[in-house]
């Protein structure tokens, strides 16, 4: 039987900016590749992340719902046994699934499964199949890749929990096993294929960004984006060799889509780039992320094949909640399916005002983020990394308010200025409905 349903693959790089690609305002060569995936689909000037963290990010996009709402508020808590995800969903509608990379969702310091005897730790220990999420078909991951690989060399592992070596810069390494994988996948069923990178995430035992080598001296003559320039972080030694990171990505998405095309799948596949979150590059506070800002929200999409309009620009408010709903609308399932989600098909216009923001870890936080408005709120919890131990609060001060209209790279905190105090009222009550409506409850806003 032919296949009739479009293939879908996403490409999904870690910590990256809108900044860094040249369809979202980069002047540098850093990503002709997806320059020309644009040209061919829809570039989103405004997407964004609902949690600006590793894990709680990549739980969105695997089942659609808030972090909250899965109890995947946090790095290192697994999704829970029996969890809907998309995998299991878009599996369910006979599509094959595959996995490449980093996924950051099978912790043990979440539930453990009844037949898992042991609490064992996944970071550095092959994924059990009972954790990966219901991708069945292709599996060559690690749940920490940072763990098992360092920017050159390191492993995954496979199916069967064998070691797979990479070779060469890690996001080539990991690429030579994507391609791989993608023709194992029989012509006469669509596939549904996640290729996830690290890069270009910061060593997280360095405080560095590292780039295939020399290939930093290509973008020495960065511009500085003004939300940094203002501020100290580690920018200054980091940007040319992040971009260099970014430009790794770009060359093997080019790779990804020529061997799409070789395969002579291209012209029926949808391709997603985007990226779990952004970073502020330690500007805002002493991370790279876990902030409001949209330096830490914001990310880069563009999606390109059947069903999305070649050379569009979208100013849509879009989030990873909207990518399940998308392929599970491409995947052909019903509409009381695809409308019953949290997110909406991005094959459709998307009108949406406003939407909420969780923040984890180093503290517990709730913003709103509205078409003109960033209003951010910090639980007022004296416990320190309260963030680590609750998934929300009883009562949230205003820490942060901006007017993205008159203050685009958000260099003007309103929060504290008598005159914003009409708005931080309306907006504080909104967000209060917002987290009434997903998380249940009704904090106090301060």
């Amino acid at each position: 039987m032919a296949n009739t349903r479009a293939n879908i693959l996403v490409v999904l790089s870690d910590q990256q900016r809108p900044d860094s690609c040249g369809v979202f305002g980069q002047r540098l060569d850093v990503t002709p590749n997806l320059d020309a995936l644009a040209a061919g689909g829809v570039a989103f000037d405004s997407a964004f992340t609902v949690q600006p963290v590793c894990g709680p990010a990549r739980a969105a996009m695997q089942t659609g719902r808030y972090p909250t709402e899965v109890g995947c508020w946090r790095n290192g808590l697994a999704l829970p046994p029996g969890e809907m995800t998309l995998a299991s969903e878009i599996g369910a509608l006979g599509y094959q699934t595959g996995y490449v990379g980093k996924w950051h969702l099978a912790s043990d310091r979440g539930p453990r499964l009844p037949h898992e005897r042991s609490k064992q730790r996944w970071e550095r220990a092959p994924v059990p199949p009972s954790r990966r999420g219901g991708y069945s078909d292709v599996w060559v991951g690690a749940d920490a890749l940072e763990m098992t690989s360092g920017a050159y060399g390191g492993h995954l592992f496979d199916e069967q929990g064998e070691r797979v070596e990479l070779e060469g810069y890690r996001v080539d390494g990991l690429t030579d096993v994507a391609i791989e994988r993608l023709g194992s996948f029989e012509r006469d069923r669509p596939f549904m294929m996640w290729v996830s990178y690290l890069e270009p995430h910061h060593q997280n035992d360095r405080f560095r960004i590292i780039g295939p080598t020399g290939w930093a001296k290509r973008f020495k003559d960065f511009e500085v984006p003004k939300d940094l320039s203002r501020w100290r972080g580690d920018w200054r030694w980091n940007y040319a060799e992040y971009l260099a990171a970014c430009a790794s990505v770009d060359q093997n998405l080019g790779r990804l889509v020529d061997e799409l095309r070789r395969l002579g799948t291209l012209d029926d596949t949808i391709i997603v780039f985007t990226s779990d979150h952004g970073t502020h590059f330690r500007t805002r506070n002493l991370e790279y992320k876990r902030s409001p800002h949209d330096a830490s929200i914001r990310v880069p999409m563009v999606v390109s094949g059947p069903g999305f309009e070649p050379g569009r620009r979208s100013s849509d408010l879009v989030t990873h909640l909207d990518l399940m709903p998308t392929f599970l609308h491409a995947a052909g399932a019903g509409k009381e399916v695809v409308d019953s989600m949290r997110g909406s098909s991005l094959m459709s216009r998307i009108d949406r005002d406003e939407f909420l923001i969780q923040i984890s870890e180093s503290q517990i936080g709730r913003t709103l983020r509205t078409r003109r408005y960033t209003l951010g709120a910090m639980s007022s919890s004296k416990v320190p990394l309260a963030g680590h131990l609750q998934p929300s609060a009883s009562s949230y001060r205003v820490t942060h308010l901006y007017d993205n209209e008159a203050d685009p790279h958000q260099l003007t905190n309103l929060a504290r200025q008598g005159s914003s105090s009409a708005i931080r009222r309306e907006l504080s009550e909104r967000l209060v409905d917002q987290i009434r409506t997903i998380e249940g409850e009704s904090p106090a806003i301060e």
